[in-house]
């Protein structure tokens, strides 16, 4: 699959993946400093941002596609970082394709499986009939009850774009929602990814913890943990100088 993606500065490619409902805009001020000396290419996953959507979606097909697109820019490897969502395609690739994987950068996220802690905005979201809204204040209210945070609705309407016809979603939601049972699932591997790796997370996140670090080893045996302070899960956003520092240092190693 053609991913979308958006590139940023020159120098070594790093690779960035965004996380579940997200897409390559998320990461637009870190993928900035960054690319002050590094070639970054945000990515749109499957069925996301402006991406191809498909019926087909688990971790082994986004690596796929994460490693077409590493050999459709005539790369040999790049640096991969991944968060959520995305850190679970980035550490799917790095097993599956260590080669194309120079070095690993998971934001907030383990390996092991998760509950389907998304189910109810995904259903939230699904229920909202686009074609009776006149404005994005409108959809605001009606998915309220669902994602009760404003910021967090705000976010989620991203993936609304408005035509001639009125709003539609622009990325796949019923392909995601059908396989959002296959997103919960752990990251698996016959073999381990043998290169560094950086696990970071958000000091009041719980989706990835430090007693993690061992179950990680036994897939990422060089892997390390760095924690941000006053971050939560979106730890690129919440404190996003400290975790720019973090994968700036860990790349230049």
């Amino acid at each position: 699959m053609e991913l979308h993606f958006r590139a940023y500065g020159q120098g070594e490619p790093l690779i960035i993946l965004h996380g579940l409902l997200g897409s390559s805009d998320n990461f637009h001020s870190i993928n900035q400093e960054l690319s002050a000396n590094l070639k970054v290419f945000a990515l749109d996953l499957r069925n996301h941002g402006r991406s191809p959507h498909d019926l087909e979606m688990d971790y082994p097909l986004m690596a796929q596609d994460v490693k077409e697109f590493i050999e459709g820019q005539g790369l040999t490897d790049a640096f991969v970082l991944g968060h959520s969502m995305g850190g679970k395609v980035a550490m799917q690739l790095a097993l599956l394709y260590p080669e194309k994987t120079r070095k690993l950068i998971v934001a907030d996220i383990a390996p092991h499986s998760y509950p389907p802690r998304h189910r109810k905005i995904l259903n939230g979201m699904l229920s909202l009939d686009l074609s009776h809204f006149q404005t994005r204040k409108e959809m605001e209210a009606a998915l309220a009850p669902a994602v009760p945070d404003l910021s967090a609705r705000q976010f989620l309407l991203k993936n609304v774009v408005r035509e001639a016809s009125g709003f539609r979603w622009r990325i796949g939601l019923q392909e995601i929602i059908q396989n959002y049972g296959r997103l919960t699932e752990p990251i698996s591997s016959a073999r381990c990814y043998e290169k560094p790796a950086l696990f970071i997370r958000g000091e009041n996140s719980d989706y990835l913890l430090e007693e993690d670090l061992g179950s990680i080893r036994q897939l990422f045996p060089r892997a390390r943990l760095a924690t941000i302070p006053g971050a939560g899960h979106l730890v690129h956003t919440e404190n996003p100088a400290a975790f720019a520092k973090s994968v700036q240092e860990f790349l230049a190693e």
